[in-house]
């Protein structure tokens, strides 16, 4: 007697930019406020490391302060008093400090 109606099967929904926006935004944020400045970081580092000169003062990441005595390819010696030289891994090395600047402590 009656038929039954059946509505039609809706056409899927191709996916668009609109759909992938949020995703290309926070790409983009994660892009300037953390992969590019750590990029910079290192780059700075390397060539912090690459223009090391014997009788630089120089700052380890233990925090060791001392004067650069020799450089070699992976570690260099570094004077932390008169005649006391250890040896650290040259990555280790943080920060270079101005000349003079272990005088002053």
């Amino acid at each position: 007697m009656i038929s039954l109606a059946h509505a039609q099967a809706a056409a899927p929904a191709t996916p668009g930019l609109t759909d992938f926006l949020p995703l290309i935004i926070i790409f983009i944020l994660f892009w300037f406020m953390l992969i590019r400045p750590q990029m910079k970081r290192a780059k700075e580092q390397k060539k912090m490391l690459s223009e090391l000169a014997k009788g630089d003062e120089i700052v380890t990441a233990s925090g060791q302060v001392g004067k650069v005595a020799k450089i070699g390819e992976q570690y260099v010696a570094l004077e932390i008093a008169e005649g006391v030289i250890t040896h650290v891994q040259k990555q280790s090395v943080q920060t270079l400090l101005p000349k003079g600047t272990i005088k002053s402590l």
